[in-house]
């Protein structure tokens, strides 16, 4: 009597990997992965302290400023205003790092939640498109927030706070220096930079400046509230010196005599579910079995190579779906 070897048996006996005559076999693949998560988190991690160093440095430039300014009566005041210039330029800075940091953070959480954490859990499988999703963000990385969301995001978990202490102090002092005011308008006055610039105009750019920082924070909040939720808000900003890449689902029709063999294969290799409708040749008249699958677009080529080797006389129809909810389709959000 031969011996029957099971599923998981034969999947262990099979290389993971081949290239030029070398067969990577899975604990050697699971050694690779783990370097490459190493990688990704020592990466993560030098990012995370950039963003650090720049809010440092808003941080301690704020405290010299306010130091500065209530030291003496006669210092300027808008040496306030300067700062502030200064610390939205931190901001914009640290917004464009918080991209990079979000693009690192996605591949260790993809790695960890789809890969890693497969492992300590029945059935000890990866996510269905773990590979694919990381395979994609590795040959074409595309930052998952825009720099607009980044800036937003920023501002409100930090900036909001050093920003809105400049203006209260600026305030203070243009109240109480060089000797407390009598009414509102005599601070208008006062905050005239030169004789070019009047105190009104100065007073109109500061509000307009503080409005729009909040409108882009209320704006970038919602979009990814919405995003968490499941909508497509905005597309992806691109990554350094690639082109602008976003995983796109895929929904793929497929009229076959073998749906059986077919959806077997289907739901192995790739990972996804299938559907099976009856259809009717019109033409014909004959009964035909219809499959639908939704996949990724890194999926497409697998698809396709399934399909020749089952059904090669297949008819089949790939179209991009405008939205697809569900395993493998998920959002995602980065950390503070």
């Amino acid at each position: 009597m031969s011996e029957s070897i099971t599923p998981l048996e034969s999947n262990c006996t099979e290389p993971a990997w081949t290239y030029r005559g070398y067969r990577l076999d899975g604990g050697n693949f699971t050694t690779a992965m783990v370097h490459l998560y190493r990688a990704e988190v020592t990466r993560a991690n030098l990012w995370r302290s950039r963003l650090d160093t720049t809010t440092n440095w808003a941080v301690i430039t704020t405290a010299a400023a306010l130091t500065f300014s209530f030291s003496s009566a006669h210092n300027p005041h808008f040496v306030l205003l300067l700062v502030l210039l200064l610390v939205l330029s931190f901001l914009g800075i640290e917004a464009r790092r918080y991209t990079y940091y979000a693009l690192w953070y996605h591949r260790v959480r993809l790695m960890e939640t789809d890969f890693f954490a497969a492992m300590v859990a029945p059935p000890f499988q990866p996510s269905a498109d773990w590979g694919d999703a990381l395979r994609d963000t590795l040959i074409h990385p595309a930052f998952p927030i825009s720099g607009w969301e980044a800036l937003g995001s920023r501002y409100r978990r930090i900036y909001v706070w050093l920003v809105t202490l400049l203006l209260i102090s600026w305030w203070i002092k243009l109240s109480i220096h060089p000797e407390p005011v009598q009414g509102v308008l005599q601070i208008v006055q006062r905050a005239a930079v030169g004789p070019a610039i009047s105190g009104a105009w100065v007073i109109g750019a500061v509000g307009v400046t503080y409005v729009a920082l909040l409108a882009i924070t209320l704006v970038t909040m919602q979009r990814q509230e919405l995003r968490g939720a499941g909508v497509r808000t905005t597309k992806q900003a691109r990554g350094p010196r690639e082109p602008r890449v976003r995983r796109k689902p895929r929904l793929a029709v497929i009229i076959t005599n073998d749906k059986e063999a077919l959806a077997a294969r289907l739901l192995q290799e790739l990972g996804r579910g299938v559907t099976a409708l009856d259809g009717v040749g019109m033409y014909t008249g004959d009964s035909r079995d219809v499959l639908l699958c939704a996949v990724t677009d890194v999926q497409v080529e697998h698809l396709e190579t399934i399909i020749q080797e089952i059904d090669p006389l297949a008819f089949v129809v790939v179209v991009e779906a405008s939205a697809v909810h569900g395993t493998g389709f998920r959002p995602f959000e980065p950390p503070s």
